[in-house]
């Protein structure tokens, strides 16, 4: 078929015609199907079932260092369990604070503490006239949403497949102090699965910001997320980098196990310098007495290495890699030539992202919802929802199985081709 573009009124109103049967068949059928996050599958948590097996009533829970894991105590978490997230996290043990089950609530907690302890000794953000953060977009609805809840400014920075514009950041860091972050999804990103390059990363760790306090929020979600066991991405490590270029205190990197292990009860934790360790340590030990060891001990124990988190992670790769890769050629063969869409083939993480004509993205979310799928609301990727395209849209094909996911794409499919028709149409 041709490019929609090129086909003249006529054509288009009997393709529409096509379409609006094919769509109306499809909300006669009553699904109930949601692709709204991306959530790890019944399949994916039960690869990690034998993890409960690691502990009973006649288990140790003394770690290495002797210490009672069912007690208090150990607030920057147990030897062990700083060993393994900082090989996952690519750095020293000494550099990690092992927290509960989430990174969110990690980047939440720092922003908080930021605004009102301030950063190593510097003013609160709440007693300054305007706080800024970039935000590349598309991103992470979450992070926006954090930044949005402490009336933080947030200002949208460009994404190429090499990673954020670092022409832009670099120039705003620079100029603005009342810049003090920018969110980060280095590897696999959320939404697009692109990852930084080592230029990228190199100009990150080189930053001059007008701010003191400014600071690089690296949520390292997807680190060990490939969907292939022998054609994965590499993204150099940022703490190194900021070392090596003279600015060890700029970067906090948020990690956690909760897509490797289970999402409601993993093992999070964050690295920084040892300056910000310090300073991160002062404010937890008031906030608690330490966090659940029992479940730190649990995650050691059962992965017990790096190579054991890798040899785990290829059987969670098994499961995603069928429907990434049914999402990606149902898109090639039903949209290429069309002149209708664009997207993303990722080759790890959780997403991917889809462009569609510009002011069409809310009404294919819209027609997929009323025809029983459930998918990310358009403009989420963006700070406050709003996409200035209404273009993007964020597909996560890891919750359904299949069957259910094969399903999907094809309404998806009949929805971005007739609202993708009637935009068309409305020029002619």
């Amino acid at each position: 078929m041709k490019a929609y573009q090129t086909m003249n009124k006529e054509e288009l109103l009997i393709v529409k015609d096509e379409l609006q049967k094919k769509y109306q068949d499809f909300k006669a059928m009553g699904l109930k199907l949601d692709m709204s996050r991306g959530k790890p599958s019944a399949e994916q948590l039960d690869i990690s079932m034998g993890m409960m097996d690691v502990l009973n009533s006649n288990t140790s829970l003394i770690c290495e260092e002797g210490i009672d894991c069912r007690n208090y105590g150990n607030l920057n978490g147990i030897k062990e369990a700083r060993e393994l997230l900082g090989a996952i996290s690519e750095v020293s043990p000494e550099n990690i604070i092992i927290y509960g089950n989430s990174s969110l609530n990690i980047m939440y907690d720092t922003i908080a503490r930021s605004m009102t302890h301030g950063v190593l000794g510097s003013t609160p953000w709440c007693k300054l006239d305007k706080i800024k953060f970039l935000c590349p977009v598309p991103g992470y609805d979450r992070h926006f949403a954090i930044t949005e809840f402490f009336g933080i400014e947030m200002v949208n920075v460009p994404m190429t497949e090499a990673g954020p514009d670092m022409d832009i950041v670099e120039k705003l860091v620079s100029e603005d102090a009342a810049i003090k972050g920018i969110w980060c999804v280095p590897k696999y990103s959320n939404p697009q699965g692109y990852t930084y390059s080592e230029d990228t990363v190199k100009r990150f760790a080189a930053l001059q910001p007008a701010a003191e306090d400014f600071r690089i929020y690296w949520d390292n979600a997807y680190s060990v997320h490939h969907l292939y066991q022998d054609d994965q991405d590499f993204c150099l490590e940022i703490l190194s980098e900021c070392e090596k270029a003279g600015n060890p205190d700029m970067v906090y990197k948020f990690t956690s196990t909760s897509k490797i292990s289970f999402p409601g009860s993993g093992v999070a934790a964050i690295a920084t310098s040892e300056k910000n360790v310090k300073d991160i340590l002062k404010q937890l030990t008031l906030q608690t007495i330490g966090h659940d060891k029992v479940n730190q001990l649990r995650h050691v124990r059962y992965f017990k290495d790096l190579q054991g988190v890798h040899e785990h992670m290829m059987k969670h790769a098994d499961s995603m890699r069928p429907k990434f890769e049914m999402v990606i050629k149902t898109m090639e063969s039903e949209f290429s030539g069309l002149e209708i869409a664009s997207w993303t083939s990722p080759k790890g993480g959780y997403f991917i992202s889809f462009e569609s004509l510009d002011g069409c993205a809310k009404e294919i979310v819209q027609r997929a919802k009323e025809a029983g799928v459930v998918l990310t609301p358009a403009g989420a990727t963006y700070p406050y929802g709003k996409d200035p395209k209404d273009s993007n849209i964020r597909i996560a094909p890891s919750y359904p199985t299949v069957a259910e996911l094969k399903k999907a794409m094809e309404l998806f499919v009949i929805c971005v081709k007739l609202v993708s028709a009637e935009h068309i149409l409305t020029t002619k």
